[in-house]
């Protein structure tokens, strides 16, 4: 899980179409107007993604083109909080950058501000939020042994009003977990997970569900990840661009409406996306500097293609 309390892959990769060459780099923001009246913007060479299908509208995206990340889409965190999960690192406005066509966040060992580690994390809360949808995001992960923990996800767009959990949380994809560590298996377990409701006795609901891909998602390519949301479910899919069939890693239903922990209630409303690369943490089992060896060769980065939100 991401738990938010804060406001808060390798040698060089030779590119395909427009996809983004190592490193990468934040760029200006191109976003399509849903309405009839309005042209579509066109999908770069490369960066389709599942595209528009079963009635999806592609609605807002960032190609990650431009020299700079667009301010007036993203907000980057900085600090040092941990993230309600005994994070190790201190997240850095300069370890998130726009590089030849991505957006990367970058963790580094290095003393920063009482930590030994710094990172990047980034949101689009009160800028860009959605009800519903289709939304999926193209990423290159780090080999994630020991210790990184790179994350693609989305919370409630009232989080700053209500907290977390009762803001709802959606998490599309996360690596790193002790398990994944425990059997070696980091470069092909991951998982999705959902968060919701209050706390009561101690405790919330929730629910996560961990899968071993067929192949290395941590093998210097970029892997689409999908989530469908709609009035009845959230499914979420591993590389839909390339295999339209493929059944979703993680599915859960919203519909009921029956009592205050009802997940029903914290799933039809907005959300936000977040992308960052944590070091350490509950998520990992690693709670110390020493426990951290994928950054023993040098800093390591998380780069994102494209992202993504389509609509009927």
């Amino acid at each position: 899980m991401k738990k938010a309390f804060s406001a808060s892959f390798l040698t060089v990769f030779l590119a395909v179409a427009c996809q983004c060459t190592v490193p990468p780099q934040p760029s200006d923001l191109i976003i399509d107007n849903p309405a009839d009246d309005k042209p579509s913007v066109e999908t770069p060479s490369g960066q389709e993604g599942s595209g528009e299908v079963d009635g999806y509208r592609l609605v807002w995206a960032d190609y990650f083109d431009g020299s700079a990340l667009n301010a007036d889409d993203w907000n980057v965190e900085v600090n040092g909080d941990g993230g309600g999960n005994n994070e190790l690192q201190y997240y850095r406005a300069e370890n998130v950058t726009v590089e030849n066509g991505c957006l990367v966040l970058t963790a580094r060992k290095e003393t920063y501000l009482g930590k030994d580690f710094t990172s990047g994390r980034l949101n689009t809360s009160k800028k860009h939020f959605f009800t519903h949808g289709k939304i999926e995001s193209s990423i290159r992960l780090p080999k994630t042994a020991n210790g990184l923990w790179p994350a693609f996800w989305m919370l409630g767009n009232d989080f700053s009003e209500v907290g977390w959990p009762r803001c709802g949380e959606i998490d599309i994809l996360e690596m790193g977990n002790s398990e994944g560590i425990r059997k070696a298996t980091q470069e092909t377990f991951f998982n999705g997970a959902c968060h919701w409701g209050f706390y009561k006795n101690g405790g919330y609901p929730n629910y996560a569900k961990s899968s071993n891909a067929p192949y290395s998602l941590q093998d210097g390519q970029f892997h689409l990840f999908t989530l469908i949301w709609d009035e009845q479910s959230v499914a979420m899919y591993l590389d839909l661009d390339k295999n339209p069939s493929v059944e979703p890693y993680y599915k859960m239903d919203i519909v009921d409406m029956d009592g205050d922990w009802a997940v029903g209630k914290y799933f039809h409303h907005d959300f936000f996306i977040v992308y960052d690369l944590a070091v350490g943490g509950n998520f990992t089992g690693i709670h110390n500097t020493s426990g951290i060896t994928a950054l023993a060769d040098g800093p390591a980065s998380m780069y994102i293609d494209f992202v993504k939100v389509y609509q009927k």
